[in-house]
């Protein structure tokens, strides 16, 4: 689907995966300009400063930590200590976001995405808009544990938003608007609402047009803003449910010809829950 989305966006491409991890454990995913010295017995000097097992398993230049779930915390703030130039891609039970620069199909091939099993996934390939052509820059954004998001306009507000957001402790990495549209549905959730209540508070505090696509450990939901002038197609049978910006995304997916697509209704939330 990624692949056939290609001149959509050809300067960057991200993947999340939701991977079954084992009771009271938790993943970070990481990034590196420089694994082979990032990666280099990373492993077992977390070990020593946590004080607990660590797993580490290397995707190219993207290493996944395993270890307790509550150690996750203070995990990250000696990672900073241990390797300061690690970027965080994810954080969560179940969550790991890939992204780099270049081509889906090239993107996909360096992490061997075909390989990879999981109960849903979200992908997103990318033409600059807001931001620069980065790493980091790329789609989709992580601001709270297991969720994620994708994001198909442009905000409007993103700026002013930052800036609030910020003020109340949301951490945001990037000057890109989209992680700002994910860093609003965490702090909303943090504030006591649901994701299908933060994203229908996304349509009156988020100026501009957009698309979401969020994902969640059990699931994953949709919504377009009020006028809904970027394009979205859904797919669904008693098998899956996929979500396009374009209908040829989902043309070879089994099962197809029998499934039921439709054009997701303007300022409406969708969502799907396993």
């Amino acid at each position: 689907m990624l692949i056939t989305m290609t001149d959509r966006g050809p300067d960057s491409a991200g993947i999340a995966i939701y991977n079954h991890v084992t009771d009271k454990k938790g993943k970070i995913t990481v990034q590196s300009d420089a694994p082979d010295t990032d990666f280099n017995s990373l492993e077992s000097e977390l070990e020593k400063q946590v004080k607990g097992d660590v797993n580490l398993r290397i995707q190219s230049t993207h290493a996944v930590l395993e270890l307790r779930a509550d150690q996750m915390n203070s995990a990250r703030t000696i990672l900073k200590q241990l390797r300061p130039n690690l970027r965080v891609m994810s954080t969560g039970e179940s969550l790991e976001i890939y992204k780099e620069v270049g081509l889906p199909k090239d993107v996909a091939a360096r992490f061997d995405i075909k390989k990879m099993s999981g109960s849903h996934g979200i992908g997103h390939t990318r033409m600059a808009t807001e931001s620069a052509v980065t790493t980091m820059g790329a789609h989709p954004f992580n601001t709270g544990s297991d969720q994620c998001l994708v994001h198909n306009g442009s905000l409007s507000n993103h700026n002013s938003l930052r800036r609030k957001l910020r003020r109340d402790g949301v951490h945001i990495q990037t000057e890109n608007d989209t992680e700002v549209g994910a860093a609003y549905l965490t702090w909303k959730m943090q504030n006591g609402s649901s994701l299908g209540e933060a994203l229908e508070s996304s349509l009156d505090d988020l100026d501009g047009f957009f698309t979401f696509v969020v994902g969640t450990k059990d699931g994953f939901g949709v919504v377009r803003d009020p006028i809904a002038c970027k394009p979205a197609v859904m797919a669904e049978t008693d098998h899956f449910v996929a979500f396009g910006s374009e209908y040829r995304a989902l043309v070879n997916l089994p099962g197809i010809e029998q499934a039921r697509v439709w054009e997701p209704e303007p300022a409406t939330v969708y969502f799907w829950k396993h």
